[in-house]
């Protein structure tokens, strides 16, 4: 049987899309598939965790985007009711805003804010909020101001699934330009998230995964004690990946595009470093490769075949299923 596990291929086809489409050209060689669609705590990870999950459903509620307007974004629930699952993505993501209207200076994560009053107000006694793909670059100052106007959390624990090991103060810097920052706003931002936390209750500058989703996840950590997880691996755990890994007899992963951020604390290292450890070729499905042969052997993919529809993605999925049934 091969796992298949791929992230989405982002702006074209969603994890499980992308799953699918492997998994059936895998099953026509005669080989069963196993789809396991995965990510890191960015945009989709909400979808991955609800399904994966037993009992898990979403629910609608509404809230702002990045730039105010109203919109409907989605709460998961797990564990019964107890764990509440917040995508900061469907209320401050990118995606919510057209290129032209981009403002990474005025665009707010308070819609983000709302989505976590709401999981507390329906008696989440846990809140992990999956960050990444974000519009904002604000420091999560307008997730906390929502919170805060709303009497805080009550009893409900906070934690955030980080995309991302950069700092807090790097936030501007590193991802302001495709939120439509220019240099001089980049400055401008930077500037703006070191005033903020010197005047937060603990200090962010400096700790690894505080910058994700443009400082988001260091506004929770340092305003609202929010736990830092590390979003790749507690998206794996949270679907019961290494009990899955155990059935397999090789793996295939799979992102829209192999590059340097890849090895950067992105979905595919993980997976690659539980397949190191349970001694299991991994296989690579992708958009496009950007990484040389050293540096795909350093990631330990066993193969990398680029697919950039369904049906070339069935097509590599079953060129592997019959190099597994060969051995």
């Amino acid at each position: 049987m091969i796992l298949v596990a791929p992230d989405s291929f982002k702006g074209t086809f969603s994890a499980a899309e992308v799953a699918d489409a492997v998994a059936v050209g895998v099953e026509s060689s005669g080989v069963g598939a196993d789809r396991c669609p995965v990510a890191d705590g960015g945009e989709g990870t909400l979808d991955v965790v609800v399904r994966a999950r037993p009992g898990g459903r979403m629910a609608d509620v509404a809230c702002h985007d990045p730039l105010g307007r109203p919109v409907t974004g989605a709460i998961g629930w797990t564990d019964d009711g107890a764990t509440a699952i917040v995508e900061m993505a469907q209320a401050s993501g990118l995606g919510l805003v057209a290129p032209a209207l981009r403002d990474a200076e005025r665009a707010s994560t308070y819609g983000t804010g709302e989505l976590i009053v709401a999981a507390a107000a329906a008696g989440a006694r846990r809140i992990v909020v999956t960050v990444g793909g974000s519009a904002t670059s604000d420091g999560g100052r307008g997730a906390i101001a929502a919170v805060r106007a709303a009497g805080g959390l009550g009893a409900a624990e906070l934690a955030v699934a980080c995309d991302v090991e950069t700092p807090f103060e790097d936030a501007a810097r590193v991802f302001g330009p495709q939120k439509g920052a220019d240099p001089a706003a980049v400055a401008r931002l930077t500037a703006a998230l070191h005033e903020q936390a010197a005047a937060l209750p603990r200090d962010p500058r400096g700790v690894a995964m505080t910058g994700a989703a443009g400082g988001l996840a260091g506004g929770l950590w340092a305003a609202l004690g929010a736990e830092l997880l590390p979003g790749a691996a507690w998206v794996l755990d949270a679907i019961g990946f290494d009990a899955r890994l155990r059935s397999a007899s090789a793996v295939v992963t799979g992102e829209g595009c192999l590059d340097e951020q890849t090895l950067q604390g992105k979905i595919i290292g993980e997976v690659a470093r539980r397949c190191r450890a349970a001694r299991l070729p991994l296989h690579a499905v992708v958009g496009t490769s950007r990484l040389d042969g050293a540096a795909v052997a350093a990631l330990g993919l066993a193969s990398v075949a680029e697919a950039t529809d369904p049906p070339a993605m069935t097509a590599a999925g079953r060129a592997l299923g019959l190099g597994v049934a060969a051995r």
